[in-house]
């Protein structure tokens, strides 16, 4: 049995009761070296999660056993579950729910989840006419298609939007900060979460 644990943004403190429990009792925990990092694990029962084929050849190996794997945030919020669910179905996979980087990000700053669309641009070009009619929007990003990316997207269209970028959310480095679009910095940033509403 595959157990997929959602372990929320990052903070201990905001994992669901229960996490422990499954770690202690499954057989094989898979998750990114971050991941790992944040839990007392037995080396021996610990595995940095590998490339998404090799993934797939492990979990099937380890069919009979207990498996654990890490997702943060939530697993079906652009997770890791819905892969899981995809290659082994619905009888096979048990999903525990975490809470979600964009969920933290939005009680962080104080607006309604309400009929906001929710997206990553994680390996994906967003089509941006799509997103950019919503009211809200909350999206996950990569290092190539980030904050800045996504408010010269804003500014081109000539909207009036207050963005909101959030770092290393939960983290003692968290950092929010709210911009116009055209004011948003040219620069990295770290694990972040963008918000776009209207001004």
């Amino acid at each position: 049995m595959i157990t997929v644990l959602g372990i929320g943004p990052g903070s201990p403190e905001l994992r669901l009761q229960g996490t422990e429990n499954l770690l202690q009792q499954a057989t094989l925990v898979i998750g990114s070296k971050r991941q790992l990092a944040g839990f007392d694990i037995p080396a021996e029962k610990q595995l940095v999660l590998p490339k998404l084929a090799l993934l797939k050849k492990v979990l099937v190996e380890q069919y009979d056993q207990k498996v654990v794997l890490l997702a943060s945030g939530d697993p079906l919020l652009y997770g890791i579950g819905s892969w899981t669910l995809r290659q082994f179905g619905p009888d096979d996979v048990t999903i525990i729910p975490g809470i979600s980087s964009i969920q933290y990000m939005f009680h962080q700053v104080g607006l309604a989840m309400n009929d906001a669309y929710f997206t990553s641009s994680h390996g994906r070009i967003p089509d941006f006419d799509f997103l950019l009619a919503h009211k809200t929007i909350g999206m996950v990003t990569d290092e190539v298609i980030g904050p800045y990316q996504i408010a010269q997207e804003v500014v081109h269209r000539h909207q009036k939007r207050a963005i909101y970028i959030g770092e290393q959310l939960s983290y003692p480095e968290e950092c929010i900060s709210q911009f116009q679009p055209e004011a948003v910095p040219d620069k990295k940033y770290k694990m972040n979460v963008v918000i776009i509403t209207n001004a």
